[in-house]
C-alpha cells in the first residue's frame, strides 16, 4: 500500500515549515474535497483512503493534530496556518509536552479509575516549586555524607535526580527501570550514588505527587505513555478525534512522540513530518532524533535542497566545518567572515558594541537585522552590551532571559514591602532593603520629552538617611517611623518627604486591612502595590513589566500549591500559617531560584527594532534569521560543549543506545557532531556577514583555545575605526 504520509527532510531555512503548511492546505482545501468537508469523521470509509476522509465542520477543532518543537514555534506555526487558510479552519497547535499535559488533564478521571488515585483535580508543578517540594521530601535522606559523596550541593543534586525522571519518561521508560539503566550505563558510577538509591527517591517522589494530584513534566509524560496511550478507551477517543498529524521539526521531539505518531498512522491517519539533520537542538534535553527518524520508513520522503539564496553559501559552511575539525588545513575565509580580536574580554565587549553602533548609525544595517550569539552569556557580557547599545538609543532584546527574579530591583522592593506589611517577617528586612524599596516605590516618569526614563523622588542618598534614622528593626513588627524622627529631617527635602509620607501612609493602611483580614492574599497585595506605585502614571519598560508578570504568576502558583498541600494534610514543613508561607516564598526567590518565564507577549512597534542577544541554544531554538551575526567568544571551548543544554545521563536514555556506557570516545564524537550542526545551522541563519569576536583571555583570565580558533586565525582582523567597510 502506498503511504500518503510525507517525511520532509531539509536543512535550516530550506522551506520545511512552508511545505508542511502547503500540505495542510492541501488536506483541507484540496480538489478531492470539492463538495465534501474535510471535517466530517466518516469511519465507514475503506482503510487506506486517508485523503478522502470527511470531517465535520461542527467540531470545535480540526481533526489535524498540529505539533511544533517549542512554544515560540508553536505560535508561529499556528499564525502561518491561519494566514494561509484565511482563518477558515479552526487551528490549535501544541508542543508535544503541551499535548501530553492537555490529554492527561482531560482524561484524568480515566487515570483516577485505573491507578486508584484520589478524586481531585490535577495541578501542574512549575520547575521551581517541583525543586522546592522534592528537596523537602528528600532532605532527611540527602544528608551531608550523601552530598559529599555526590560532590554536589543540595540544589544541584536534587535537580539532577529530578532530571533523571524526566529523561526516562521522555524515552518511554518507566520510573521503575531507572536503576537498571543507570547501573548498566554509568559503569564505575561517577555520581558516587547507588542507582537503586536514586530510583527509590524518584519512586517516592512520583507516588507522593500522584497521591496529591500534583504533576510534573516527567510524571505527565510517563502517565501519558504508559497509562493513557495503552488504554483502549483512550485509544478510541484519540483515533476518533485526529485523522491527520502534522509535526514540525520532529528532530527536537522526545522519543515517546514516535509512539503517538505510530498509533495514529496505524489507525489510518495521514501524517506530515519535517526533519532537520542539522537540528537536534534539544539533543541532551530529552530529544531523540535518531529514534524519530525511524518514522521515515512509513512515509514518502521528500528532500528539500537548501538553504535559500539569502543565506551564506553552503560551501562556506563546509569550509568552516573542515577548518574547525581539521586545523591543519590551510584555508582563507571570504570577506563575509571577519574577526574582531582583542586581548581582554572587556575590550572585546566594548569593541563589539562599537562595531554594532557604527554599522547601525551609518545605515548599513537595522537593529532588528543584527544578532549577537554566544555559547554562554554571563551577567557582565549581557550588562555591558545592553548598556552601551542603550546609551546610543539602540534597543536590545535578550532571548528567553533566564535570570533569577531577585535580580530585579522592583521585585526586591515588593518582597521588602510584603515583609513590612505582614507580621513575623522582621528577620527578612534590613536597612539596605528598606532604602532600595523607598527608591523604587517613589519612581516617577520624567517629562514628556524623555518619557522613557524614570526618576525617583527619593534618591539613594536620602533613602539611606531615612532607612538609617526612621527604620525600626523588630523580629515581629519592623516599622517605618515618621520622617520627623530624624532630627535634621529638613535635609530630606520637600519632594522626598512627600513621597516618603505617601509610602508610609500606604503601608499603614495595608497593615490595618491585613489585621482586619481584609486582604484576601499576599497576591492581591502585590497587585495593589504594582498598581499604586510601579505602574501609576508610568509605563514600565518591557523587561520590568515581564519581571512583574513573572512574580505574579509565580506567587499565584506558589499559593495554589500551598492550598493543595493543606487540603491533603501533607506533613511537609511547608504547611504553616500564611506568614510562614510568605517567608518561605521570599526566601525561595532570594536564593536565586530561576522561575518559569511568564506567558510571552510579543513586542510591537519600536520595541521590535532591537538587536537580538542570545546563547547558541536560545538562538537555534527560536529559528530566527538575521543579516549580520556576531559570534561572541568565538574561541571559547564552550562552542563544542553541551553545557546547560545537556542533562546528566541524557545519552543513557537514547533508544539506539539505551543503558549503554558513555565513554570518552563517545563524548569526543558527540562534541564533533554538535559543532558541525551548530556551524551549519547558524550559517543557514545569516545572509551577509559573520563577525568572529575573539579575545585572547577569557573572563577568568585563562587563554582561549576553543575549536573555532582556527576560524579566527583564518580571518583578517578589523579594528573599531575600520569596522564598517
Amino acid at each position: 500500500m502506498v503511504s500518503h504520509s510525507v517525511w520532509i527532510v531539509g536543512g535550516s531555512r530550506s522551506g520545511k515549515t512552508t511545505r508542511l503548511i502547503k500540505e495542510f492546505c492541501h488536506w483541507v482545501q484540496g480538489e478531492h474535497q470539492k463538495n465534501e468537508s474535510f471535517y466530517t469523521n466518516n469511519k465507514a470509509q475503506k482503510k487506506g483512503k486517508n485523503l478522502a476522509k470527511r470531517w465535520d465542520v461542527r467540531q470545535t477543532e480540526t481533526g489535524v493534530l498540529l505539533l511544533a518543537a517549542n512554544d515560540d514555534n508553536r505560535r508561529e506555526l499556528g499564525d502561518r496556518i491561519v494566514t494561509a487558510t484565511l482563518g477558515k479552519f479552526p487551528v490549535r497547535a501544541k508542543t508535544p509536552l503541551g499535548f501530553f499535559q492537555d490529554e492527561v488533564i482531560l482524561f484524568w478521571p480515566l487515570l483516577i479509575h485505573s491507578l486508584k488515585l484520589n478524586a481531585q483535580f490535577p495541578v501542574r508543578l512549575r520547575p521551581e516549586t517541583e525543586q522546592e517540594l522534592a528537596t523537602k521530601l528528600w532532605r532527611s535522606q540527602l544528608d551531608e555524607e550523601t552530598l559529599r559523596r555526590a560532590g554536589l550541593n543540595e540544589y544541584r543534586l536534587v535537580r539532577r535526580i529530578l532530571d533523571l525522571l524526566q529523561l526516562a519518561a521522555y524515552s518511554g521508560e518507566k520510573c521503575d527501570y531507572i536503576s537498571e539503566i543507570l547501573a548498566s550505563g554509568l559503569g564505575d558510577n561517577p555520581s558516587n550514588l547507588e542507582p537503586d538509591f536514586l530510583a527509590s527517591l524518584l519512586l517516592d517522589w512520583r507516588d507522593w505527587c500522584l497521591h496529591r494530584g500534583l504533576l510534573t513534566y516527567g510524571i505527565i509524560t510517563e502517565l501519558y505513555n504508559h497509562h493513557l496511550l495503552t488504554n483502549e478507551n483512550y485509544q478510541q477517543h484519540l483515533a476518533k478525534r485526529y485523522q491527520a498529524v502534522l509535526a514540525d521539526d520532529v528532530d527536537d521531539y522526545p522519543g515517546i512522540a514516535r509512539n503517538l505518531f505510530e498509533f495514529l498512522l496505524d489507525q489510518g491517519a495521514v501524517g506530515a513530518f519535517s526533519y532537520n539533520p542539522e537540528g537536534a537542538v534539544r539533543l541532551g534535553l530529552g530529544a531523540d532524533p535518531n529514534y524519530l527518524e525511524g518514522l521515515a520508513g512509513r512515509c514518502q520522503v521528500e528532500t528539500l535542497i537548501g538553504p535559500p539564496i539569502e543565506s551564506l553559501a553552503i560551501e562556506l559552511a563546509t569550509q568552516m566545518v573542515e577548518l574547525a575539525t581539521e586545523p591543519t588545513v590551510i584555508l582563507s575565509l571570504p570577506e563575509t567572515v571577519q574577526s574582531i580580536q582583542t586581548t581582554s574580554r572587556a575590550q572585546l565587549l566594548r569593541q563589539t558594541a562599537e562595531v554594532i553602533v557604527d554599522a547601525i548609525k551609518s545605515g548599513q544595517v537595522e537593529p532588528e537585522e543584527v544578532a549577537v550569539i554566544a555559547p554562554g552569556l554571563d551577567a557582565i557580557a549581557r550588562y555591558t552590551l545592553i548598556e552601551i547599545l542603550n546609551k546610543q538609543n539602540i534597543q536590545v532584546e535578550p532571548l528567553n532571559n533566564q535570570r533569577p527574579l531577585i535580580s530585579s530591583p522592583a521585585i526586591r522592593a515588593l518582597l521588602t514591602m510584603l515583609a513590612l506589611v505582614y507580621p513575623g517577617l522582621g528577620r527578612l528586612v534590613d536597612r539596605d532593603a528598606v532604602a532600595e524599596m523607598l527608591v523604587i516605590l517613589s519612581r516617577k516618569q520624567k517629562a514628556a520629552d524623555n518619557a522613557s526614563e524614570l526618576s525617583s523622588d527619593i534618591d539613594p542618598v536620602r533613602a539611606g538617611l531615612i532607612a538609617d534614622y526612621c527604620f525600626e528593626p523588630h523580629p515581629e513588627r519592623p516599622n517605618l517611623l515618621p520622617v520627623t524622627t530624624f532630627e535634621r529631617w529638613d535635609r530630606i527635602g520637600y519632594a522626598a518627604t512627600t513621597a516618603y509620607s505617601e509610602i508610609l501612609q500606604w503601608l499603614e493602611r495595608q497593615r490595618s486591612q491585613q489585621e482586619q483580614r481584609l486582604i484576601p492574599s499576599p497576591i492581591s497585595l502585590l497587585y495593589l502595590a504594582i498598581q499604586d506605585f510601579l505602574c501609576k502614571d508610568t509605563n514600565p519598560p518591557y523587561d520590568q513589566l515581564a519581571a512583574l508578570r513573572e512574580l505574579l504568576e509565580t506567587a499565584q502558583h506558589y499559593w495554589e500549591i500551598n492550598t493543595r498541600l493543606q487540603q491533603t494534610n501533607s506533613k511537609l514543613p511547608a504547611l504553616s500559617p500564611s506568614e510562614a508561607t510568605i517567608a518561605e516564598f521570599i526566601q525561595l526567590l532570594r536564593r536565586g531560584t530561576i522561575t518559569a518565564n511568564p506567558y510571552p507577549l510579543r513586542p510591537i512597534g519600536p520595541a521590535r527594532k532591537a538587536v537580538t542577544l542570545a546563547t547558541i541554544f536560545q538562538y537555534r531554538s527560536s529559528r530566527r534569521f538575521h543579516r549580520w551575526h556576531f559570534w561572541l567568544d568565538a574561541s571559547s571551548p564552550l562552542w563544542a560543549k553541551g553545557g546547560a543544554a545537556t542533562l546528566f545521563g541524557a545519552p543513557l536514555f537514547l533508544q539506539d543506545r539505551l543503558g549503554s556506557p558513555w565513554t570518552a570516545e563517545d563524548d569526543k564524537l558527540a562534541e564533533e557532531h554538535r559543532l558541525q550542526r551548530i556551524l551549519a545551522d547558524l550559517l543557514s541563519r545569516v545572509s551577509e556577514k559573520v563577525y568572529l569576536c575573539h579575545s585572547d583571555l577569557a573572563v577568568n583570565g585563562q587563554e582561549q583555545l576553543g575549536p573555532l580558533l582556527p576560524l579566527v586565525n583564518a580571518c583578517v582582523p578589523i579594528n573599531s575605526e575600520a569596522a564598517v567597510t
